[in-house]
């Protein structure tokens, strides 16, 4: 059995889609919504459902063969997996945000950011050299420049329009995201001819 570690939320319906596509029906997992395990034995596939940023670990450490998780996780968890395919949907953008007409502190001297991506962020103001202190949160990130927490904010965009509801702009952008195939390394190895039927499946689905 090829074992699947899948995320709750705005992936899974694409995910099924995908794997539908496929061949693989995995709609069980959309329909029975407090079950965490499935085994579709006829299609040789066991699938988890977890968080998203808990994908990462579960493939990481070998719970499961292969994951989807979307490039935001994968590199805020600096996950060692291999990630052989971009699958192309749920597409966002990590970005660097703040209140419209913001004046920052000189050379960023006290600037403060709030995120969810504490990693993520620590790693793109250090390559520009300034000096910050990151603030992590779990929600509501746009909240934190309207309410004097943080200067900026560094969080994930699809449309927008959450920030500019806030009265906050986009800065820059730090990376886009969409959902990546991940493979343990282990399993790559063990199972390889499963993994790369598997992913010859889904690569199809995909053009």
């Amino acid at each position: 059995m090829l074992k699947i570690a899948l995320a709750k939320g705005r992936l899974l319906d694409h995910t099924i889609e995908l794997f539908k596509g496929a061949g693989f029906d995995i709609s069980a997992v959309k329909r029975e919504k407090r079950k965490l395990k499935f085994v579709f034995e006829e299609l040789g596939l066991e699938a988890m459902i977890v968080k998203p940023m808990d994908v990462t670990t579960y493939v990481e450490y070998g719970v499961a063969d292969v994951g989807i998780a979307g490039k935001d996780v994968i590199v805020e968890n600096r996950a060692d997996v291999y990630e052989p395919l971009d699958l192309g949907f749920g597409y966002c953008r990590m970005v660097v945000a703040q209140p419209k007409d913001l004046e920052l502190p000189p050379f960023g001297v006290g600037l403060k950011v709030a995120t969810k991506y504490p990693r993520i962020a620590e790693r793109f103001y250090g390559k520009r050299g300034i000096p910050v202190e990151i603030i992590h949160l779990y929600g509501s990130v746009e909240l934190a420049p309207l309410v004097g927490l943080a200067h900026q904010i560094v969080d994930l965009v699809e449309t927008g329009t959450t920030l500019r509801e806030n009265g906050l702009v986009e800065v820059e952008t730090i990376f886009e995201v969409t959902a990546r195939l991940i493979v343990n390394r282990s399993s790559m190895r063990v199972k390889y001819q499963e993994i790369n039927r598997f992913m010859d499946r889904i690569e199809a689905a995909l053009s």
